[in-house]
């Protein structure tokens, strides 16, 4: 390590977005490399309203490896975070910072310690895949410090060590995670399918019913459906891969009405399975399936669907509407059923703050002003679900993981490497 003083920090900043499958991973054939028993596909989301932003630092000072997320310090002593170190750290390269006077030679990596600091602009662990995120920033971030040559493709493998869906954050637009044949992983890795602008009429309301920790973890449950669910067994063999096929077409057509049609099954067929699952998992609760209901009915009221829903592990519903036009009725009737328990619309609706506006949302009088949607028959009144959701986030299809070079975005201070 050519330096003229040992005092030196050199440090990246990364931020990468979340995704939202629209066809379901659940179950694994290999916990430890986290190869799933099924293909799967996903949307990312604009990282302008749902992202990790994580930096890392290296240098000869720091004593261990050490991690803050969301300023917290968490071990890094997990398999997990283990294995994405180690496979970094056996593909890094030389480094030289001219600037800094600092060269970092391959075989220096092994000894060399890092900090990293993680933060998540949305709650963690609440069903809103913040742990996608987290490792996806973590191996892009990572392997831009120690100046990895792999591709996107290759990192992802990388990433799905940490955790499954970590794969598919490391592309925008609409991305499939190919399963692969090979017990060491090696082909199981994300591809993107078409980038975020290919279907820029995309708009994205997400419900967020509960950002409390989920009951029964991913991971468990996951084991759990393998081993006691025979439905599982049916749809990984039989069902997912014709879906796989049919939703790579909608997507490269724009079919919203295919599109729509197999999220939304696939969603459900995913909650069947936990269904199935011996003990039974419940990860919807009431809200989740009133907003089912009112997704239903309005797309059978029309003459083609408006709206997608899909629910990954937790009661948050992501709701993905054609176009900008549907996103207001949709925002309308949202608000109609559920409206807020407080009149601070401004905390209720986050992200892209437009769409509400554009449905005539520009106070609490004009949610209590909205009238009953068309499709509720005149003479039920219908009931109204008030503080049953935290809050709506409005956003859309965005891109993948970028560096950041502003250093004031940096989490950790760049001459002492630990936390601003």
């Amino acid at each position: 390590m050519a330096s003229e003083s040992q005092n030196w920090v050199v440090m990246v900043t990364a931020q990468t977005p979340t995704n939202i499958a629209v066809i379901k991973y659940w179950g694994k054939r290999d916990e430890t490399l986290i190869l799933p028993v099924n293909d799967s596909i996903s949307v990312t989301l604009d990282p302008a309203h749902l992202c990790t932003t994580t930096t890392v630092a290296v240098s000869p000072t720091f004593q261990q490896d050490r991690m803050w997320l969301n300023g917290k310090e968490i071990s890094l002593s997990g398999g997990r975070f283990q294995n994405c170190l180690r496979e970094i750290r056996s593909r890094a390269c030389d480094v030289e910072d001219e600037k800094k006077g600092i060269k970092i030679r391959k075989e220096d990596w092994s000894k060399l310690h890092v900090h990293i600091a993680s933060y998540n602009n949305f709650p963690t662990a609440a069903g809103l895949a913040s742990s996608a995120a987290g490792f996806a920033c973590l191996a892009y971030a990572l392997g831009k410090l120690m100046n990895v040559k792999e591709d996107e493709s290759q990192l992802s493998a990388i990433a799905r060590q940490g955790s499954g869906s970590a794969c598919r954050s490391l592309f925008g637009g609409f991305v499939k995670w190919v399963m692969g044949k090979e017990d060491n992983g090696s082909d199981s890795l994300a591809v993107q399918l078409a980038d975020e602008k290919h279907w820029d009429d995309l708009v994205i309301v997400i419900a967020v019913v509960s950002s409390r920790q989920k009951e029964t973890s991913s991971t468990s449950g996951m084991r759990e459906s393998v081993e006691t669910s025979l439905l599982l067994q049916h749809r990984a063999k039989e069902i997912v891969p014709k879906r796989i096929l049919q939703m790579e077409e909608a997507i490269k057509n724009r079919d919203f009405a295919s599109f729509s049609q197999l999220a939304c099954a696939d969603s459900n067929q995913f909650h069947a399975v936990c269904l199935d699952t011996s003990p039974p998992i419940f990860y919807m609760n009431d809200t989740s399936h009133r907003i089912i209901s009112i997704a239903e009915k309005w797309n059978r009221s029309e003459e083609a669907p408006q709206v997608a829903y899909t629910f990954d592990a937790g009661p948050n519903a992501v709701l993905i509407a054609r176009d900008r036009k549907a996103a207001t009725l949709l925002v309308q009737r949202l608000l109609y059923y559920f409206p807020p328990n407080s009149d601070d619309l401004d905390s209720y609706i986050i992200g892209d703050k437009s769409i509400a506006k554009d449905a005539g949302i520009n106070g609490i009088q004009d949610v209590e002003a909205l009238p009953p949607p068309p499709e509720i028959k005149d003479n039920i009144p219908s009931q109204k679900y008030r503080g049953d959701i935290s809050y709506f986030i409005c956003t859309r299809p965005g891109r993948g993981p970028v560096l950041l070079s502003d250093s004031s975005l940096a989490l950790l201070n760049d001459e002492t490497g630990l936390p601003k």
